[in-house]
């Protein structure tokens, strides 16, 4: 399993980077065909994700998209999938797999104004995510856990064949965006790699929104991970105050994460 860094400003896209958004690959079996192929998913699309995606995969070969939660700079860029996939220069692409928390499908009509009445059903099979309810997308196996956002919002842990050895599982965990909840710290328990959002710093007081460097260490502290990646940091926001408010709570292996990042697992 291989986890790649699209797009990881925090709340915008910004200067280096699109908004949040991260594909994670894995080899398996397609049922359909009985081959063995790579199997392409994506967490979230935020502003300017769907286009720096192209570098990495032939877009067309995405499997699925995952959201975390509905806010704009976690699916912004849904429309350009749209467009992608409806008029695709030789035809219509097969709907893909769309997910995410109640009220997705008008998320999505609304960001590019269409009628109440659009269904999508030529681009996208929309599902419903549920609390600790799993998905299996070819070898990988997702499931949701509820976050503490200021809307319904859930955090990922995914379950795929090791890059190495294919007979062995890893599992990661992606938080979207939370402050700390007993169901994120359940999700992050025993992974082998923790993306955590760190959106706000110390010096930002508002709880129930976003996690700090600190809190999301004492997340992998606690969870015994073997990896942090610290994400969702805004544009103004200097990485290396995220980093050292997060050594005070964890002395582990912590890194910021940056486009074009990829991790094996």
């Amino acid at each position: 399993m291989r986890l790649t860094v699209v797009g990881c400003t925090g709340s915008m896209s910004g200067p280096y980077s699109a908004a949040s958004s991260y594909l994670v690959q894995a080899r398996g079996v397609d049922l359909d065909t009985g081959r063995t192929r790579t199997w392409n998913v994506m967490m979230d699309l935020g502003p300017g994700s769907f286009g720096a995606l192209w570098r990495y995969i032939d877009a067309r070969k995405l499997d699925a998209v995952l959201f975390s939660h509905l806010h704009a700079d976690h699916v912004g860029d849904v429309i350009s999938l749209q467009v992608h996939r409806r008029w695709y220069p030789t035809g219509p692409l097969p709907p893909l797999l769309l997910a995410g928390p109640e009220g997705l499908m008008g998320r999505v009509r609304g960001i590019d104004g269409y009628a109440p009445d659009e269904t999508f059903e030529q681009e996208f099979v929309p599902v419903q995510l549920a609390d600790r309810e799993p998905l299996q997308i070819g070898p990988l196996t997702i499931t949701p856990y509820a976050a503490n956002h200021t809307v319904p919002a859930f955090g990922f842990r995914v379950e795929g064949p090791s890059e190495g050895d294919s007979s062995s599982r890893v599992e990661l965990a992606y938080t979207g965006d939370t402050d700390t909840c007993d169901s994120i710290q359940e999700m992050a328990n025993g992974v082998s790699l923790l993306l955590s959002e760190a959106g706000f710093t110390r010096a930002d007081t508002a709880r129930g929104i976003h996690l700090t460097g600190g809190r999301a260490a004492k997340i992998a502290c606690e969870a015994g991970v073997e990896s942090l990646v610290l994400t969702h940091i805004q544009p103004w926001t200097d990485p290396k105050t995220v980093i050292a408010e997060a050594r005070e709570e964890w002395d582990g292996a912590i890194s910021t994460a940056y486009a074009g990042a990829t991790y094996s697992l």
